[in-house]
């Protein structure tokens, strides 16, 4: 694999994996605040590595 293109797939599957956690989380209000917040730092890696390649 293209060394400046091996995060890729890691990036993916890390936002998967969080949105998996995220989904398993209990149905809290404290719960709710930290899940969307995890899921929109998590997802957004994937997102700026993208934009700087």
């Amino acid at each position: 694999m293209d060394p400046d293109r091996a995060l890729l797939p890691r990036t993916k599957s890390f936002a998967v994996r969080v949105i998996r956690l995220v989904d398993a989380l209990p149905e809290k209000r404290s719960a709710d605040v930290i899940g969307r917040q995890l899921l929109r730092s998590a997802t957004s890696v994937g997102a700026n590595y993208r934009a700087a390649c």
